[in-house]
């Protein structure tokens, strides 16, 4: 039965270049901006890429850089399949990557690092590409150290910040796009019924601009005007049961529905087969579901941040199942040094996986916490976070020696997917953010698929693997 399932349709990656409404070279301030003097190209600088370990200002295990803190702790389903970054100086010295990276399915640790190490450089190529093509148009700039009075001025020119609003979206379209044409077609990494959420901020001065899909969460701490901290939801958890996604998967001859003994988990399934119950609307991979209505379009917005705004947090649904946005400001806020707000925040939703679901096994956790003012603590916390050698290594499961091929890391089976909350789906109606792409069926390029991840059962999808081994050679 695995075998009527088509993976013969590929999408393939637009190269239709910018249509204009790009930001011109000199504003993001990358260096290299087409000047005939400069001496480092843009090749150069994706060469230099390909060592992204010993990049600087770039972390992607416990600990902190100069803006922010990053944790993440292992489950008791098998191997950590969260990933998470954070990559200081990004394109200019006031510009900041921030994404989290939520995998699932029996390679979704390997898919969640490959999406984490190569997103951002797709991000940074058509970026590069959209400043290219505006060389020498002798448009505004917004440059990457832009104060916020340079973005208010910029707002009173409609078209400009029009213009900048749509080199972004481009880009991250286009990257997503991209990230999903290139787990298509890996050749060592199977993506067929493994998938990852991404969620995804860049900073860059006064603005944020964010793409995400899946249901990994961004909110961000700020003070009211009562100098009260709230929360504000960035994004939206991207659900099977949210209207406009329904309509699209229904559409596309998938189904939505949540089995009787797990109604508050809507999952998506195959119009032939129960099967694979995916939590989750848009991912990437998964292309056993990509006819059938699973995207990877991701959602894009621009928001322009203020002095009242503290800090943003991005986390997997590890954290959001078990803690409201409102707890999570709150524990971060109160945390003793800006530098142990991930981990206390992770400690946190391991004592509520224990409180909440104690016969649940408790998901994966990872964490970004970015300070908007710029500031940490000046001690040096590692001692003081624990973390140890040993820590680093039974939080990462070999993280540090990662492959993208997956050599060092064989597939774990006994993973269960996300257990989804019930309480968050009320929240998702008020956030009203537009899906963009119209909602189009096109086979977007990224899935993700969650299988039952049952409170107190094991993994009950065990038919799953055979759409593996069944699958067609291309």
């Amino acid at each position: 039965m695995g075998a009527c399932v088509s993976t013969s349709s590929r999408s393939t990656c637009s190269s239709s270049r910018s249509n204009g409404d790009a930001v011109p070279p000199p504003c993001l301030g990358i260096g290299f901006c087409g000047q005939k003097k400069t001496k480092r190209t843009f090749s150069d600088h994706i060469a230099a890429l390909q060592h992204l370990p010993s990049i600087p200002n770039r972390i992607f295990t416990n600990g902190k850089s100069r803006t922010s803190c990053i944790f993440t702790q292992q489950g008791r389903k098998g191997i950590n399949q969260d990933a998470m970054i954070v990559w200081e100086d990004f394109m200019s010295e006031d510009m900041t990557f921030c994404g989290v990276f939520d995998g699932h399915g029996p390679h979704g640790h390997l898919v969640a690092r490959k999406v984490r190490d190569a997103l951002p450089i797709k991000l940074l190529s058509f970026l590069h590409s959209n400043q290219s093509k505006q060389n020498g148009s002798g448009q505004t700039c917004f440059k990457g150290n832009s104060k916020k009075s340079d973005v208010l001025d910029s707002e009173k020119d409609g078209p400009t910040e029009d213009k900048l609003n749509s080199a972004w979206r481009e880009a991250f379209l286009k990257s997503y796009k991209a990230m999903d044409k290139e787990l298509r077609s890996h050749p060592n990494l199977d993506c067929f019924c493994s998938g990852s959420t991404a969620v995804t901020i860049v900073k860059q001065g006064s603005n944020l601009f964010m793409g995400y899909i899946g249901d990994s969460r961004a909110i961000m701490g700020s003070k009211d005007n009562n100098d009260s901290m709230v929360a504000i939801q960035l994004t939206v958890d991207l659900k099977p049961d949210l209207p406009r996604e329904a309509e699209r998967i229904k559409r596309c001859k998938g189904r939505v529905f949540a089995l009787q003994d797990e109604p508050e988990v809507p999952r998506v399934w195959l119009p032939f087969d129960d099967a694979p119950g995916l939590a989750m609307a848009r991912a990437f991979g998964d292309f056993c579901l990509k006819e059938y209505g699973v995207i990877s379009i991701p959602e894009f917005s621009h928001r322009l941040l203020t002095e009242k705004d503290q800090f943003i947090v991005l986390a997997s649904d590890g954290v959001w199942d078990v803690l409201s946005n409102e707890e999570v400001v709150e524990i971060v806020s109160s945390a003793p040094t800006r530098s142990s707000a991930a981990r206390i925040l992770v400690d946190s939703a391991a004592r509520e996986w224990k409180l909440k679901y104690p016969t649940s096994k408790m998901d994966d956790c990872a964490v970004v916490c970015l300070f908007l003012d710029g500031k940490m603590d000046s001690e040096s916390d590692y001692e003081e976070q624990c973390f140890s050698s040993a820590t680093l290594q039974s939080n990462h499961s070999g993280n540090a020696i990662e492959s993208d091929d997956g050599q060092k890391s064989e597939p774990c089976l006994q993973r269960n997917f996300t257990v989804r909350s019930s309480e968050e789906n009320d929240n998702y109606g008020k956030l009203g953010a537009e899906v963009d792409g119209t909602g189009e069926t096109v086979t977007g390029e990224d899935q993700s698929w969650s299988g039952l991840e049952g409170v107190t059962r094991v993994n009950s999808l065990v038919q799953l693997p055979r759409f593996s081994e069944e699958r067609p050679n291309p």
